[in-house]
Formats: structure tokens, sequence, C-alpha cells
């Protein structure tokens, strides 16, 4: 059994910066990614940024730039540094894993992200 637990959320003012974190437990053997992905109300849920393990890394267009996402070197963890940040960030912010499969999906419980003045 696969857990991901997000922490790192909260308020920020726009232009101002946060680091989520996502830590994992239980067996991660087969792993293919993790990433974040985040979802504001009324929308879909969308990849923010994901590291494979060749060590590639994708981001969102609207992120690219300002965000950074990187792991530790056995998977226990994944991070998303947030700089930069603006009001349309706003959102839940979930922490994902691939792993047996590239379609087989774990998940966090989320974590909520505020960008206002």
């Amino acid at each position: 059994q696969v857990q991901l637990v997000e922490s790192g959320g909260g308020l920020v003012q726009p232009g101002g910066s946060l680091r989520l974190s996502c830590t994992t437990s239980g067996s991660i053997s087969g792993i293919y990614a993790m990433g974040w992905y985040r979802q504001a109300p009324g929308k879909q849920r969308e990849l923010v940024a994901n590291i494979r393990t060749s060590g590639h890394t994708n981001y969102a267009d609207s992120v690219k730039g300002r965000f950074s996402i990187s792991r530790d070197k056995n998977w226990n963890s994944v991070s998303l540094q947030m700089n930069n940040l603006l009001p349309e960030d706003t959102a839940v912010y979930y922490c994902n894993a691939k792993i047996g499969g590239w379609n087989t999906d774990y998940w966090g419980q989320g974590t909520q992200v505020t960008v206002s003045s």
C-alpha cells in the first residue's frame, strides 16, 4: 500500500513563494514518475510538473520558469518550489505517483494553496 502525504500549502501574497513537499510510504518498487497536479474550483485537475525515473522533468507552460520540481535519491520525497506565485495558481495541489505502470496512479489527499493579497 502506497501512501503520499503532502505538506507546505497555505496563503501567500502575489509574488511570494511556497514549497510543497510530498513524502512517500509503502512499496514504491516499479515507480515510473512522481509529480504534482492541481485543481482549481470549477476546473479540471491539471498537471503542474512531474519528474521521471530518467530525471526528465515536465512542466505546465503556465508555471515554467517559476516552479521547480525535485526529489530525493530514493523517491522518499518530492518537492515543488513555487516562486513568483500568481492568483491563478490558487488551487488544491495533489501529489501523484505512477507505480507499476504509466496509468497506475496514486494520490495524496491534497493541500490548499491560496495566492491573494
